[in-house]
């Protein structure tokens, strides 16, 4: 039997006492009453179906009595000119009232099967208009004591003892906030905000879908996976959507994601008034101007809705990820050139058909409308057409507007064939499983057998929450279902894709997400997207190998930029890093370090093989002129020679030859710092061991010299003084030298990146200047003292050879600044050996070289009788007499 009457609060109740006993009638005579029904209505109530706030709801007792809060109509619309503002609930959604009949059917199967054997459960269902309002007040209206016929809420013995809703985590929040009072457990199949996790404010609440932190995670994982690098978040001003967007940017920024925008709809978005189309004409700029490779709507679908109407008709095209309120939408995925937004990616928690509800919806469900008010508004909206009416052929399953229809005074029947296109597999099954849940947290809590039930339906509310809370078992055996220690399911969440290719089937799943374990998705997608290199924002994905990633300005829009000289990027955008400077050096392609060569005058080299060979050759005739000289160390030409000064002389000479090694191979500390001062030392004593042999001719064959001067040579003419006091100078600057700023070794790649010279630095610049100007003064000295004396009567032409060489160490060390200078390289070495060498050589082949030719070849000029001759016939002609011994 089927009654209804009115509360306190003017809420419809329907009771239908007998659920066993059902009117069958032939299907003829059926359809004539449901036209019947349907003609009497619209006469009676005219063509509008919009009714006004009061929630409309069923109720059939039972011993235990399970609530139901669901969005038939999706949102309510307010008329400020009434006192009070009158509301109206709109966007009658056909979804949501084939979902509210999922909680009928199951409860029916419950009933029907040995699960709670002598136990009936019954249900109490009220449509909230997607309302916090209407949800609190459908709340509190359960929270009355019905056998006590009490009119107030009662929160220790509430007459319904589990609640399955809200559908929104706004409406939850506060249907949660009332349950909680008394511990009524309620059990959400949509609520996936993460607030609602906190048992500290919730701690009745449970849910069958999982939260918003793993679909966030999930979310996060898949954009890394796909290598799209840069994101825009669209989220909305409630509980779900704006802390849905926070826990996504926290997840893009910890993956290194970058965040190109950020859009948080107001909470009156779904309004579609003018406020409605100034922000969704920003939002619109936002997605244009944006660089963004995939954008993530974290909203309700009425929010979506709006948004994508806006996109099409824009001819936006991006990549587009639902969050699981509209992942599996149909009206949106049906949208007429739906495909010209782009492409889908969504994320919805375990699916699956509800058993045999198919065949409810289509063969049982309308014989049922005596006891169900929410048939009587479906088919208010939609009057259902004789099976005369429609050929299964041409069948057209597209819902008309009820907005228009009511506007235009009509209505289009609907065959309910058709209703079975919008049966879902997500939300449909979760609100199955909370039904499954309840009756094994019962079946549990009343110790029942498949016989009967050992304990009687009084029980606290808390008891049932407690048994509901431990529940684990296999629904179906397909779904294990089980609460963690925060009220959430261990399932995970499939990733899916719209497929606009087809006009059927058109969500196909590509991945899966399972807390605790790596996202898996289809390889053919990560390799689709891994090969772009180029957004569709000429935006680049990678770089060639040299080139590093940029980032514009206020921009997440990457550009490819060549490396600096002397750093390497290995491509793919990575960041440019130098190389060491001192021993690597980039390749052409600057895509790696490479080792520099380590470059010097080394031993095998042509140059150095010709320095050696003169150097040997120089040290071996010094050799040998000492050996002569030693042999004729009595003779005249040797005395003339500078007697024991010219073994001094030799010596140095020797010094100078032995010091080119030290130019020559891998220069050390060592070398750099004896080479050149150890040749200014010893070369000045060569000069200055001449300079005191030109000396001692000058002062023993000049007469006309004036007093003062003539003293002044007489008394310098001390050899071993002149030789001690011109070396010393020197040897006092080359100290100095090398006890302030030593010559050292320096590796230096200033000519060739790919090689490192070794090379040694002067140290100080001004003290190697003053070491080689010193040897020219010496040089000088000698010139002017042998120019002049080649006036006098020398037989073996000392003073025009000395000169000779003079000349020539002036004139190669004046050619040596200059060449030095311009000469780059490991041969800048060679050219201070080449120098020092034509330096030495000058002084053997000049001052030696003839002495040993007299000695060896014309001997009879090595004697005294012959320098006396050449003496005396010397004056003769100049008119001067020669007195004899």
């Amino acid at each position: 039997m089927f009654t209804q009457v009115f509360n306190r609060q003017g809420v419809t109740q329907s009771y239908y006492t007998d659920r066993t006993s059902a009117p069958v009638y032939s299907k003829y005579t059926m359809w004539v009453l449901l036209l019947l029904i349907v003609t009497v209505t619209s006469i009676v109530s005219g063509p509008s179906c919009s009714v006004n706030n009061n929630p409309r709801h069923i109720y059939v007792p039972g011993d235990i009595v399970v609530g139901g809060l669901f969005p038939v109509y999706l949102q309510v619309k307010t008329n400020g000119s009434t006192i009070p503002p009158q509301k109206t609930c709109i966007d009658y959604d056909v979804q949501m009232f084939l979902r509210s009949q999922v909680m009928i059917y199951a409860i029916q199967e419950i009933n029907r099967s040995q699960m709670l054997p002598n136990v009936s459960v019954g249900y109490e269902i009220y449509d909230t208009c997607g309302d916090v309002t209407n949800a609190i007040r459908a709340t509190l209206s359960m929270m009355e004591d019905i056998q006590g016929q009490g009119v107030e809420p009662n929160v220790t013995t509430p007459h319904v003892k589990v609640v399955i809703g809200e559908r929104y985590s706004e409406k939850s929040i506060a249907v949660a906030r009332l349950l909680a009072l008394p511990l009524v457990a309620q059990i959400s199949y949509s609520s996936t905000s993460e607030l609602l996790s906190r048992k500290c404010k919730f701690p009745s609440f449970l849910r069958t879908v999982s939260s918003d932190e793993h679909q966030t995670i999930a979310i996060a994982e898949l954009v890394k996976h796909l290598a799209w690098e840069s994101v825009g978040v669209i989220g909305s001003d409630d509980e779900f959507g704006k802390y849905g967007a926070e826990r996504l940017i926290d997840h893009f920024n910890d993956r290194k994601l970058c965040v190109d925008f950020k859009e948080i709809l107001s909470a009156n978005f779904l309004l579609n008034e003018t406020r409605t189309q100034t922000e969704l004409a920003m939002l619109m700029s936002k997605i244009r101007n944006s660089s963004a490779e995939a954008i993530v709507i974290f909203t309700a679908e009425l929010n979506v809705r709006i948004i994508l109407k806006e996109v099409l008709r824009m001819g936006i095209s991006r990549i587009w990820i639902a969050c699981d309120t509209w992942a599996t939408n149909k009206e949106l995925s049906e949208m007429a050139d739906i495909q010209k937004v782009g492409r889908v990616f969504g994320f919805i928690p375990k699916r699956n058909k509800v058993p045999g509800f198919h065949e409810y919806v289509r063969d049982s469900m309308f014989q049922s409308k005596a006891h169900n008010s929410f048939i009587h508004e479906f088919m208010c909206h939609y009057p259902p057409c004789p099976d005369s009416l429609v050929d299964e052929s041409v069948l057209n399953c597209t819902l008309p507007d009820t907005k228009s229809q009511s506007e235009s005074g009509g209505r289009t029947c609907l065959d309910r064939r058709c209703l079975l296109k919008y049966i879902d597999e997500d939300e449909s099954y979760y609100i199955y499983l909370a039904v499954k849940v309840i009756a094994q947290g019962l079946r549990s809590l009343l110790n029942c057998d498949n016989v009967r039930c050992k304990r009687n339906a009084s029980f606290a509310v808390w008891e049932l929450l407690e048994e509901l809370k431990r529940v684990n078992f296999i629904v179906d055996n397909t779904t294990h279902i089980a609460f963690n220690e925060d009220g959430d399911p261990t399932t995970g969440y499939d990733i899916v894709e719209w497929n606009m290719s087809v006009s059927e089937n058109r969500i196909i799943t590509v991945g899966v997400y399972r807390p605790d374990e790596p996202i898996r998705i289809r390889e053919h997608l990560i390799r689709e997207f891994e090969n772009v290199t180029v957004t569709f924002a000429n935006c680049c994905k990678t770089c060639n190998p040299g080139y590093e990633f940029i980032t514009k300005i206020n921009s997440c829009c990457k550009e490819c930029s060549l490396c600096s000289r002397g750093y390497i990027s290995t491509g793919g955008g990575k960041k440019c890093v130098a190389c060491h400077p001192q021993s690597e050096y980039t390749s052409s392609d600057m895509d790696r370090c490479l080792m520099k060569t380590i470059e010097y005058l080394g031993w095998t080299d042509a140059f150095t093989t010709v320095l050696v060979s003169f150097d040997v050759l120089g040290i071996v005739v010094s050799l040998l002129v000492a050996i002569l000289f030693a042999v004729d160390r009595r003779t005249p030409i040797v005395k003339s020679t500078g007697g024991y000064l010219s073994f001094l002389e030799l010596l140095s000479l020797l010094a100078c030859f032995c010091c080119i090694i030290m130019f020559l191979g891998e220069p050390t500390k060592t070398t750099c710092m004896a080479g050149l001062p150890l040749f200014g030392m010893a070369f000045t004593v060569c000069v200055s061991c001449i300079l005191a042999n030109l000396l001692q001719i000058f002062v023993g064959f000049t007469f006309d010299l004036r007093v003062t001067v003539g003293d002044t040579l007489k008394r310098l003419n001390r050899p071993i003084a002149v030789v001690t006091c011109c070396s010393a100078v020197q040897v006092a600057v080359c100290v100095v030298w090398l006890t302030y700023a030593p010559p050292f070794i320096v590796e230096s790649s200033r000519f060739d990146e790919a090689t490192i010279l070794l090379e040694c630095n002067k140290g100080s610049k001004m003290l190697f200047g003053a070491m080689l100007t010193y040897i020219a003064l010496l040089a000088v000295v000698c010139f002017l003292f042998a120019f002049k004396g080649k006036q006098l009567p020398d037989l073996y032409k000392n003073a025009s050879f000395v000169s000779i060489s003079m000349m020539i160490f002036l004139v190669v060390w004046i050619v040596f600044i200059p060449v030095y200078i311009n000469m780059s390289g490991k041969y800048q070495r060679a050219i201070e050996a080449a120098a020092i060498l034509v330096s030495n050589y000058s002084v053997l082949c000049c001052h030696f070289a003839p002495k040993c030719y007299i000695m060896l070849f014309r001997k009879e000029l090595n004697n005294e009788n012959a320098i006396t001759n050449y003496i005396r016939k010397h004056y003769e002609k100049k008119g001067m007499a020669v007195v004899g011994k």
